[in-house]
């Protein structure tokens, strides 16, 4: 991989190379083999990044025509603001971009995204054992202090 990589809104042509990240990032959280996502709820999350009633979005990062990174977002209405916030809600890297700033330019994308869409704040979580990322949210933001719960129906 080389150092420069770009920045850009994902493509339907995107798909096959989409696809191997955005399984490794559900294999990190856990949602692979017996725990994986249905391949239903893939397909139409897929959809939502083309459709212009849908408030979901992605970026990828791409190195020498090939897909490094993704992060996927998602404006929502608030109670306490007038413009929409942007939940920032997927953001994976492979392994060999990591440390290479990519994770940091597609947080810095949405950022921009947000901005421009008149989005007062970008939030997002994580795990509390993913300190390899936190090292990098704890530079490009700052901790809530909230606590997430959270119950299945």
């Amino acid at each position: 991989m080389s150092s420069n990589f770009i920045i850009r809104p994902v493509t339907r042509e995107d798909y096959d190379q989409w696809l191997p990240l955005w399984e490794g990032y559900n294999t990190f959280y856990g949602r692979s083999g017996p725990t994986a996502l249905p391949e239903e709820i893939t397909k139409i999350t897929w959809g939502r990044f083309f459709d212009g009633y849908e408030p979901v979005h992605a970026l990828v990062a791409e190195s020498d025509g090939k897909l490094i990174g993704l992060t996927h977002y998602i404006f929502h209405r608030s109670t306490i603001a007038i413009g929409p916030n942007c939940y920032l809600q997927d953001l994976f890297t492979t392994e060999s971009a990591r440390g290479k700033g990519v994770a940091r330019a597609l947080i810095t994308e949405v950022y921009e995204q947000a901005r421009l869409t008149g989005s007062p704040r970008v939030y997002w979580q994580t795990h509390e054992t993913n300190s390899t990322a936190m090292a990098l949210y704890d530079k490009v933001a700052e901790k809530s202090g909230f606590v997430v719960y959270r119950k299945n129906t």
